[in-house]
């Protein structure tokens, strides 16, 4: 997050707290987790009821908001290849914060969390597809076109750098979507089932494997953001060496 925060101070890409906004989300998950598991592992712990509601709300929301930050990171991609050269005209700062504020508003209100989960998850996948078979088809037409005018010998044989940026924003976007997808889609696939038939599957898979599963797509979103985006990765290269500095 503060790699993220120190590169939009640079670059000045509104896009970007889209991002930040996921890491935030990812960061409270984690957080939350933390507490389930020091449980797990410590003394026999009766808190009352209120406690371990909102625990589990807090956790469910965090996630929810992870999920709905992965489709508008996808949205924001998919604005920036679709229409380039009004990207920065309609992704205002304004913009963004009413979408991130209605975000958050949303994630904390029971009946639309649990939409969310049981049932935005299958249209928010097939979206993510869309988008980024939308997103492929339109590279796929500059790597066509950048092709032309190199043959004709007019490029120098240096692709823009605005499509290279795309084309590396758009293979982020893929490995996000692919680990969401590997992450969340057992425990919503058993989930449906159990409920269906309680007996076809036992509900502590559930409960101790497949929801840890699907949270563990927190953990992968930063670490893969920062792995494959190369300025982030900079951010926190930058980061480090001050730190370094200032304890040696």
């Amino acid at each position: 997050a503060i790699a993220l925060l120190r590169l939009i101070h640079k670059s000045g890409s509104k896009g970007l707290y889209f991002v930040l906004n996921l890491a935030v989300a990812d960061a409270m998950v984690g957080f939350t987790v933390t507490g389930l598991v020091k449980d797990e592992f410590s003394q026999p712990f009766y808190p009352p009821q209120i406690f371990c509601v909102l625990r589990m709300a807090f956790v469910t929301s965090s996630s929810a908001a992870s999920i709905l930050s992965l489709i508008l990171v996808a949205c924001d991609r998919h604005l920036a290849i679709r229409k380039p050269f009004h990207y920065f005209q309609l992704v205002t700062g304004l913009r963004v914060g009413v979408r991130l504020v209605g975000l958050w508003l949303g994630v904390f209100h029971p009946t639309y969390m649990l939409t969310v989960f049981c049932v935005g998850f299958f249209p928010a996948l097939f979206l993510f597809i869309y988008l980024y078979c939308d997103m492929l088809k339109i590279a796929s037409v500059h790597v066509q076109h950048i092709q032309e005018v190199e043959h004709a010998g007019l490029a120098g044989g240096c692709p823009p750098p605005r499509t290279t940026g795309d084309m590396k924003a758009m293979r982020t976007v893929a490995i996000l979507i692919g680990c969401f997808t590997l992450s969340w889609l057992p425990f919503f696939i058993a989930s449906i089932v159990q409920t269906v038939c309680s007996k076809c599957f036992p509900y502590k898979v559930i409960e101790n494997y497949l929801w840890l599963l699907g949270l563990c797509n927190s953990l992968l979103n930063p670490l893969l953001y920062s792995y494959w985006q190369k300025d982030v990765r900079l951010q926190l290269s930058q980061l480090a060496a001050g730190v370094k500095r200032r304890v040696l």
